[in-house]
């Protein structure tokens, strides 16, 4: 749950866990190169997600931060036993932009798995899984909040660097679950020209109108690089205003962390490509962040080392050991949040 794993004052969007995105994967199928595996993390509860919301995956295969694909995911009204069905739409070209579900419908009103076994549907060539799945994010809560003084104060303004290490060696995430929509696929249905330019929505239907609320890139944006004064606009944002709208902030905040001159610190965000807020993926090269994303980078790791300009001690965590060989790879929920 990198991207809301803080705990602290930010919280959920409009309060409502079902409209939290948490992480966001790219990576070729294992024993495939011609496939492409999408995984988009949300609802840290792992139970059903909002029947008003509509859950998206943006590509942009040339570079213009614009979508260019998209696939969208809405969810039934749960039924009194909890069980809830999902349908998920293709859209290419124009009518990717639109915040609406729309274009050709790939998956119709399938299960939505909260057991142990996946609810794999197949649909041509694409592979598509939507429930409860083991959350393979990893990371050390208490040594976050050792590292950086968050005292009655949202903002990591003070990292505390030298003498002991932060770190407890402890992950916080072993038995967390989190509701995936994984999502296979062949790569030349992206067409990639060569990098792919990823980013997850969450838009809910407020008032008549989809309302953005949600959005997911890079790991952990949010935890460390918002407010909440800033974090509804942010999340409303779209990447291609990125640039011109954030940079200031990121600036900002890495001067109090990591001591950085102006310069400096648009030197590091250009560097690590954190504005426009998207994933990378370049197919034709091995997936791991900052190109694409697996289940085994230790993101708060980078994150950290470029706010304290690798003054921080790396955290020592292992990644999960469940994680499957097989779609749709996160591993079987554990059994304390499965029904």
């Amino acid at each position: 749950m990198s991207n809301h794993f803080t705990g602290l004052s930010l919280g959920p969007p409009l309060g409502d866990q079902r409209l939290d995105l948490c992480d966001l994967y790219a990576f070729a199928a294992p024993g495939d190169q011609g496939r492409t595996v999408l995984i988009l993390n949300a609802n840290p509860n792992a139970d059903a997600l909002h029947p008003d919301a509509v859950y998206r995956l943006n590509i942009d295969n040339d570079g213009d931060h614009l979508a260019d694909v998209a696939f969208s995911w809405v969810f039934s009204r749960p039924e009194c036993d909890g069980s809830q069905t999902y349908s998920v739409f293709m859209a290419t070209g124009a009518e990717a932009r639109a915040p609406e579900a729309v274009g050709t419908e790939i998956v119709s009103d399938a299960a939505v798995s909260f057991g142990p076994r996946a609810n794999v549907v197949g649909g041509g060539d694409y592979q598509v899984a939507a429930g409860s799945r083991s959350d393979a994010f990893f990371f050390d809560f208490d040594g976050i909040k050792n590292l950086f003084d968050t005292s009655g104060n949202r903002n990591f303004t003070a990292p505390h660097l030298g003498g002991k290490s932060p770190w407890t060696g402890v992950d916080s995430n072993t038995t967390a679950n989190v509701f995936s929509m994984a999502l296979e696929l062949p790569t030349a249905e992206l067409a990639p020209q060569p990098t792919l330019r990823i980013w997850g929505r969450c838009s809910v239907l407020r008032d008549g109108e989809l309302l953005h609320v949600d959005r997911a890139g890079h790991p952990s944006m949010s935890s460390f690089f918002n407010t909440d004064d800033t974090k509804e606009e942010y999340n409303a944002g779209e990447p291609v205003d990125d640039r011109e709208k954030w940079t200031d902030q990121f600036v900002h905040l890495l001067g109090h962390t990591g001591g950085y001159s102006r310069e400096e610190a648009i030197a590091a965000i250009d560097e690590h490509g954190l504005l426009p807020d998207v994933l990378r993926f370049d197919p034709a090269k091995p997936a791991a962040y900052p190109n694409g994303r697996t289940f085994t980078e230790d993101v708060i790791d980078i994150r950290v080392a470029l706010l304290t300009k690798n003054e921080a001690p790396p955290t020592g965590l292992s990644p999960h050991t469940d994680i499957l060989d097989r779609f749709p790879y996160l591993g079987d929920p554990h059994p304390a949040a499965s029904s």
